[in-house]
């Protein structure tokens, strides 16, 4: 027995569940349930669907690039039954689904830290705009002074530019 991917959002089908369509020229589409059936039909694209494994990887979402996914792919090599073998793939499946969680725990821990320092940016510029709400003379100080900082910077910055382009055009 194998356990199917659906052809729309790449959930798992298990044996006896899910719907098969089969095109005009003999290629086999399955689907895990009949709303990935339903907009397969209406020719939607799964990168554009948000609650697809394919939007979420096209996204950065999902993990993509990983050697832990090339031990899942489908192999269609008949193998003679040896016993040693299985025993081998299975310990080896075992620790490739250790490793596998591992980088996936790292990925989204950084994706979070990486959300968690975008707002926090976000929440400073906010402040920086609306210093005037602020009621505290300590952070008002702390956010002028930041905000003297970056204009400086951006000026640094907008100056060095400007003496490549004259460079550039000499």
């Amino acid at each position: 027995m194998r356990i199917e991917k659906c052809y729309f959002c790449s959930g798992p089908i298990y044996p006896g569940h899910g719907i098969a369509f089969v095109r005009n020229d003999s290629k086999m589409f399955r689907f895990c349930r009949s709303k990935c059936h339903r907009h397969f039909k209406a020719q939607h694209n799964p990168r554009k669907t948000k609650w697809t494994k394919a939007y979420r990887k096209a996204m950065g979402k999902d993990m993509t690039k990983d050697t832990v996914f090339e031990f899942e792919q489908k192999r269609n090599e008949p193998l003679k039954y040896n016993r040693d073998l299985y025993i081998n793939t299975i310990q080896a499946m075992k620790k490739i689904e250790k490793i596998k969680l591992r980088r996936e725990t790292f990925f989204w821990k950084n994706r979070v830290n990486q959300q968690r320092s975008k707002n926090i940016n976000g929440l400073e510029k906010e402040l920086q705009n609306n210093i005037n709400l602020v009621t505290d003379k300590q952070i008002k100080q702390i956010l002028k002074n930041k905000k003297e900082v970056n204009q400086r910077q951006r000026q640094a910055a907008r100056s060095d530019l400007k003496e490549k382009l004259m460079e550039v055009e000499k």
